[in-house]
C-alpha cells in the first residue's frame, strides 16, 4: 500500500499514486501556524486522494495521511518547537522519518514514523503505544480462544480469517505463555487472614488419555477478617474429590495466609470433610443448608410429602436461636418415625451439622449458612464452559476457570463489604 503523505517537492504539492503532482492552492497570504499548516494541507490531501482513488481504496490512504500529520504534530509536541522554528525551549532535533506498518480494521497502513536525536527522552508515538485498542482487541480475541483450550494451531487460522492479518504461532505462544504466568501468579498470590471460609466443587468434561472424564474444580471464596469483603482465593483442578485433592488444596490456602478460620461452610462430600480435619481440625463446619433440603428429598417416601417435609426443615432452620432449633428437630424427628424412618433417622444424624451457623450473631448467619457464593460462581464457570463441551486436557480447564474468578474478585474486593465484623464473631466452643 503506498504512502500518500510526507511526499512533498520543492513546489509543495502533492504526489497523489498514479497521478503525479498535484498543486496545492494557497488560501492567504498570511504565514500560517505549524499547526494551521499541518491541518490545511492534510484536509487538501485527502480530497484529493479521495476524489482521485475512490471511496474504498481513498479511505485507507486517508488514514495514513491523518495518522502521518498526527504524528508530525507530536514530535513537534515534544520537541517544544514546530518545523524550522526556534526556540529557547527546543527539547532535541528532528531526525527524518521510519516506515512502520500499523494493523487496522480497514487494513494495513504504511506510516512514515518521525523520529528524533539529541531529545531529554525517547519520542513515541500514541498510535503505537503499548496496549493500543488494536492491539488490546488482538490480545483478547487470541487469550479467550486460548482460555477456551483451543490449538495454536487453529488460534492463527482463525485469527487469520477474522481479521485478514496473519498471526504466527510465535506470536499466540508467547502471548499464552505470558497469561499463564498472570494466572500461575495469581493463583499463588499471599492471602490476608480469612475469618469464614466457603469451599465448593464443580466437575467439567475433560479428554485424559483419549477418554472423557468429569474432572472436579476446586474453588475457595473468603471473606476477610480486616474489612469483611469477599475475594476468590485459589482454583485447583483434580481428577476427583478425593481427600487427597482436598487436603492438598487446603494447604495451599493455608501457606498462602489464610490463617484459621473462624466457620468454614461447605457440602457433606466424604473426601472435603476428611481433609478439613486434617487441615483444619479446630475450625467449626457448617454445611450447606440448601445442600442439607435437597439431601432430604432423597429419603421422602412419598411425593406427595415433600412440600411438608421442606417446610418443616425450613423451620429449624429458620430458629431464631439454637436451643429452639435443637427442639423442633427433637420434635420432627419423632414426628417420621413411623410414617417415614429413613428420613427420621438421617435427620437426627445430619441436620445438626447445619445448625452450627446458629452459634454466630444473627446478622451473620444468613449469609453463611448455605455455599450458594460458590454456587453462584459455579453457574459462570458452568455457563462458559459449556459452549466449549469439552477440554482437552486439565490445565485449559484451570486457565478459564481463574479467569472467571480473577474477573469476579477484583469486582469483590472493590465494591462494598459483605460482611460488618466490628463486634466479636468466634464461634462458642460449648453450647447448653
Amino acid at each position: 500500500m503506498p504512502v500518500a503523505a510526507a511526499l512533498r517537492g520543492p513546489n509543495r504539492g502533492l504526489l497523489v499514486p498514479g497521478h503525479g503532482w498535484m498543486m496545492e492552492v494557497s488560501k492567504s497570504n498570511q504565514t500560517p501556524t505549524m499547526t494551521e499548516h499541518v491541518h490545511n494541507n492534510t484536509t487538501d490531501d485527502a480530497i484529493n486522494t479521495l476524489l482521485q482513488n475512490g471511496l474504498f481504496e481513498g479511505i485507507p490512504l486517508i488514514a495514513e495521511m491523518l495518522a502521518n500529520a498526527a504524528m508530525i504534530l507530536e514530535r513537534a509536541h515534544h520537541l517544544k518547537v514546530g518545523a524550522y522554528e526556534r526556540g529557547e525551549a527546543r527539547n532535541g532535533q528532528a531526525n527524518g522519518f521510519k516506515p512502520r506498518g500499523l494493523q487496522t480494521s480497514i487494513g494495513k497502513l504504511a506510516l512514515n514514523v518521525p523520529q528524533v536525536r539529541d531529545s531529554s527522552g525517547p519520542f513515541h508515538s500514541s498510535l503505537f503505544e503499548q496496549g493500543s485498542r488494536t492491539d488490546r482487541s488482538l490480545k483478547v480475541a487470541i487469550a479467550e480462544m486460548y482460555l477456551q483450550g483451543v490449538s495454536t494451531r487453529r488460534v492463527t487460522t482463525v485469527m487469520e480469517k477474522l481479521c485478514g492479518m496473519e498471526v504466527t504461532s510465535c506470536q499466540v505462544s508467547r502471548l499464552t505463555s505470558e497469561l499463564d504466568v498472570q494466572f500461575e501468579l495469581w493463583r499463588n498470590r499471599p492471602l490476608p487472614e480469612i475469618a469464614f471460609l466457603i469451599l465448593d466443587a464443580t466437575y467439567i468434561k475433560v479428554r485424559i488419555n483419549g477418554a472423557v472424564r468429569d474432572c472436579a474444580v476446586f474453588t475457595a471464596i473468603g471473606i476477610r477478617r480486616s474489612d469483611g469483603k469477599r475475594m476468590a482465593l485459589g482454583v485447583s483442578a483434580a481428577i476427583s474429590e478425593a481427600e487427597p485433592h482436598w487436603r492438598a488444596f487446603i494447604n495451599t490456602l493455608k501457606a498462602r495466609g489464610i490463617g484459621i478460620p473462624d466457620l468454614v461452610t461447605s457440602d457433606a462430600h466424604e473426601g472435603l470433610k476428611a481433609a478439613l480435619r486434617a487441615t483444619l481440625p479446630s475450625t467449626p463446619r457448617q454445611r450447606c443448608q440448601f445442600h442439607l433440603q435437597q439431601n432430604a428429598q432423597a429419603y421422602v417416601p412419598q411425593v406427595s410429602m415433600r412440600a411438608a417435609v421442606a417446610a418443616d426443615i425450613r423451620s429449624i432452620f429458620n430458629s431464631e436461636d439454637l436451643a429452639h432449633a435443637e427442639e423442633r428437630l427433637a420434635r420432627l424427628v419423632i414426628k417420621y418415625q413411623e410414617t417415614a424412618p429413613a428420613l427420621s433417622a438421617w435427620m437426627e444424624t445430619a441436620i445438626p451439622e447445619g445448625l452450627t451457623v446458629m452459634l454466630l450473631a444473627e446478622p451473620l448467619r444468613k449469609r453463611l449458612r448455605t455455599s450458594n457464593m460458590c454456587e453462584s460462581l459455579n453457574l459462570q464457570i458452568k455457563r462458559r464452559t459449556r459452549v466449549i463441551g469439552l477440554f482437552p486436557n486439565e490445565n485449559s480447564v484451570l486457565r478459564l476457570v481463574t479467569a472467571i474468578l480473577m474477573e469476579e474478585s477484583e469486582e469483590w474486593e472493590t465494591g462494598k463489604s459483605y460482611l460488618t465484623l466490628t463486634a466479636p464473631h468466634a464461634l462458642e466452643t460449648t453450647h447448653d
